[in-house]
C-alpha cells in the first residue's frame, strides 16, 4: 500500500532529523515527534488488518491526527532552532497527507 510505504520513509526521515535535537530533549520533543511519526504507518497497518472498512477509516483518521501532530512538532523544532527547515521532510508530510486523504476517500466510496 503506497500510503504505508511513504509513511515509513517519513518515519526514517524523522528519526534522522531528530538525532540533531539537543540531548536534553531526549524525553521531550525527540520522543514526541518520533512517537507521532511511528503512529502513522502503525495505524495504517492495524486498520488495514481489521475486518471492516469502517474500522479501517477510523485508523486512517488516527493516522491523519498523528500526521498533524508530527507537523506541529516539526514546525516547533524549527522555531526553537533545534533543526533547520527540511524541504524533504515538508514534502513527505504533504505526500503522506494526500495519500491518507485519498485512501480515506476511496474507502468511503466503497461503504
Amino acid at each position: 500500500m503506497a500510503v504505508w510505504q511513504r509513511s515509513m520513509v517519513l518515519v526514517e526521515n524523522v528519526y534522522r532529523v531528530s538525532q540533531k535535537f539537543p540531548k536534553n530533549e531526549a524525553f521531550g520533543l525527540t520522543s514526541q515527534i518520533r512517537r507521532a511519526a511511528i503512529s502513522i504507518p502503525s495505524n495504517i497497518a492495524e486498520g488495514a488488518a481489521r475486518k471492516s472498512n469502517k474500522e479501517f477509516l477510523q485508523y486512517l483518521s488516527i493516522s491523519l491526527g498523528s500526521l498533524s501532530e508530527l507537523e506541529t512538532q516539526y514546525l516547533l523544532s524549527v522555531r526553537l532552532k533545534f533543526i533547520d527547515p527540511s524541504k524533504e521532510l515538508e514534502i513527505l508530510i504533504i505526500q503522506v497527507r494526500k495519500l491518507l486523504v485519498g485512501t480515506r476517500n476511496y474507502i468511503v466510496s466503497k461503504i
